[in-house]
């Protein structure tokens, strides 16, 4: 037979000092059952709320807390040994008051202690969350909670280093790889950082060899901060022996771990037989990078190690100290070799490109030779492979069903070999194929949904404009017709807009995509430009400071404080790149093709206004409100 819930007021738990309910002399039957705020128990496990928590809490020494979700199984599961829990610290003397929080409800207490999954178990200690990393055992939670309640208990050091101006090139420069964080104390993404980074840190700091973690206050150590360019927080850098390298990575604890482990692990990997290398050419689906060494000591095989460095989460890199290899490649030592898998090969463009890596050669060449022959010259445009490989404009874009499997790969090259003949005669195009149902949203934003062809095409220029060809039977001559059309200018861009507001009188200017050049680029005026998506809440936070701002600035004839919504409008600029909301942009009159980015302050109206202050150009120094 199951236990039956009792859900009462809390009466049995008094800590040592403290009153309990009877002796305010107020009876259990005078409570409103919908006040939020009474301190309540379910078999043995005290249940807070927003409007409980902070009055239970204060003043004792040790609480332990489970973050659940109803609906959540393992906090169903975990819920008899969780109350097993209660029961066994009732009894400690003193006793140890146990407690659950819904965090779906309560969003206040959760946010606060920033949980993210189900169920979160935190034991406080004077106020302090101690996170619980064990099973969800009894014996190990109590033990746990035992330990954290002496006391004489303090918090361990932090594994994290902490570097300054005085450590920081003695601890880099010897380290084979460290991840270092430059953060500001106030900065709320550094605060949500810090403790996933931590565990991250104890986590690898058990490896062998270990990879260490270390941090950076780039507010104190602003020569640091200007050295390696910090202009937001937080940001993080891979260092091998000093080298800096970008870090890509998650930035919760495990996605942290597993990014490093397979970052100190080297950027190319071996291959040893000829069979390796044709099989990479007859069914391989990317570029392939192989570098031909004498052997790991050789000068040429260290530089590319270097180079591979820089481009490992972009490309595969491969090296070889065989002499079968180098002789199946038709190469000598000290060369690198760049070429297509076989279904991207053309009679209209080399098989392999290859580079004589010399004494004189440095990791910027080796870089540049791949990353300048990395796409064939029609390429397979993959989500995957998207943002970093077709950076080059003006993009020519054809989208059908492209299928490379066995039984739809003539159809999928009939097509593109349509696309070859035109690519050949504009090499200062990037031509590609992508897959309409990869790219459905794209083809939407085009206005092709309808277009009742199988084969559609696009361009999209470097300012960050897109054409969409006219519904056509597809062809090699339609195609041709297309791009020389917007070669000589003829064609109109594609822009995704709202409509354009009929009252823009506000003291925050509203952009849309049919706006942008016109409000943004225009160089009469200084803009700042905030873009914002109507969901995300720290937007909504900075709405009532930015109207502020704009309300601040009204007067400025040559100023302009603007927002725009970007999920809804297009920024038809490439400039102005937007990766996460809000994203603020200051557009000089004389630097619109050079705006400078919010990143390194509080959004709040004192560091925007010196923002806008600093930049601007055509500023009135005259105004009271200045």
């Amino acid at each position: 037979m199951e236990p039956e819930l009792c859900c009462v007021l809390l009466q049995d738990f008094v800590a040592p000092g403290e009153t309990s309910v009877d002796d305010d002399d107020e009876d259990i039957d005078d409570y409103d059952e919908d006040d939020s705020s009474e301190i309540k128990e379910e078999n043995g496990v005290v249940i807070l709320n927003d409007a409980n928590f902070d009055t239970f809490v204060e003043g004792k020494d040790t609480v332990l807390l489970e973050f659940y979700a109803p609906w959540c199984g393992h906090c169903k599961q975990f819920a008899p040994e969780y109350e097993k829990i209660a029961q066994a610290l009732k009894e400690n003397d003193p006793p140890i008051p146990v407690a659950k929080i819904d965090a779906t409800a309560a969003s206040t207490v959760s946010g606060r202690f920033d949980v993210s999954g189900y169920p979160t178990i935190k034991i406080l200690k004077k106020g302090q969350p101690v996170d619980y990393e064990g099973s969800r055992t009894e014996a190990e939670i109590l033990a746990k909670v035992k330990e954290v309640s002496q006391p004489d208990w303090v918090p361990p050091p932090e594994v994290t280093l902490v570097l300054t101006s005085e450590n920081f090139d003695l601890v880099v420069n010897e380290a084979d790889i460290i991840l270092v964080e430059f953060y500001a104390p106030w900065c709320g993404h550094c605060k949500r950082l810090a403790p996933e980074y931590e565990k991250a840190a104890k986590e690898l700091s058990k490896r062998m060899p270990p990879i260490p973690l270390a941090k950076v206050d780039a507010t104190a150590e602003t020569d640091l901060a200007k050295r390696f360019d910090i202009s937001g927080y937080p940001l993080l850098k891979i260092f091998r022996k000093g080298k800096p390298f970008d870090y890509n990575g998650p930035r919760e604890k495990y996605g942290i771990v597993d990014y490093m482990i397979e970052q100190a692990g080297p950027p190319s990997k071996q291959i040893q037989a000829v069979k390796q290398v044709q099989e990479f050419v007859k069914d391989g689906d990317d570029v392939i990078i192989i570098g031909v060494f004498k052997g790991d000591q050789d000068p040429a095989y260290q530089l590319y190690q270097d180079a591979a460095n820089n481009l490992r989460e972009e490309f595969k890199f491969h090296h070889t100290f065989s002499n079968d290899i180098s002789t199946f490649l038709k190469v000598d030592p000290g060369k690198l070799v760049v070429m297509q898998p076989e279904k991207f090969h053309s009679k209209y463009e080399p098989k392999m490109h290859v580079l004589d890596i010399k004494d004189s050669t440095d990791a910027t060449e080796v870089k540049d030779h791949v990353v300048k022959h990395a796409l064939p010259l029609v390429g397979h445009r993959k989500s995957a492979n998207d943002a970093k490989r077709y950076t080059k404009k003006p993009l020519v874009v054809v989208y059908y069903t492209v299928d490379f499997s066995f039984d739809y790969r003539v159809a999928t090259q009939y097509w593109r070999n349509k696309v070859l003949e035109v690519a050949k005669d504009f090499p200062e195009y990037t031509f590609a194929i992508a897959d309409e149902e990869d790219y459905s949203s794209e083809i939407k934003d085009l206005g092709l949904v309808d277009s009742g062809e199988d084969v559609n095409a696009a361009i999209f220029d470097e300012g960050g404009k897109k054409y969409a060809m006219e519904p056509e039977e597809f062809d090699s001559d339609v195609l041709r017709e297309f791009v020389v059309s917007f070669k000589k200018g003829k064609l109109k861009p594609i822009v995704k807009s709202q409509p354009v507001p009929k009252n823009n009188k506000g003291p925050v200017k509203i952009v849309v995509g049919k706006t942008f050049e016109s409000i943004v680029m225009d160089p009469k005026t200084d803009v700042l430009i905030e873009f914002y998506a109507p969901w995300c809440g720290h937007c909504k936070k900075l709405e009532p400071i930015y109207t502020e701002l704009g309300k601040k600035y009204k007067t400025q004839k040559n100023l302009v404080i603007a927002k725009m919504d970007a999920t809804a409008n297009d920024v038809t600029n490439e400039n102005y790149k937007v990766e996460g909301f809000p994203t603020i942009y200051f557009a000089p009159s004389n630097k619109k093709k050079d705006p400078i980015k919010f990143g390194s302050g509080e959004r709040d109206l004192e560091s925007l206004s010196k923002f806008v202050e600093e930049y601007a150009t055509k500023l009135s120094r005259t105004k009271e409100e200045l």
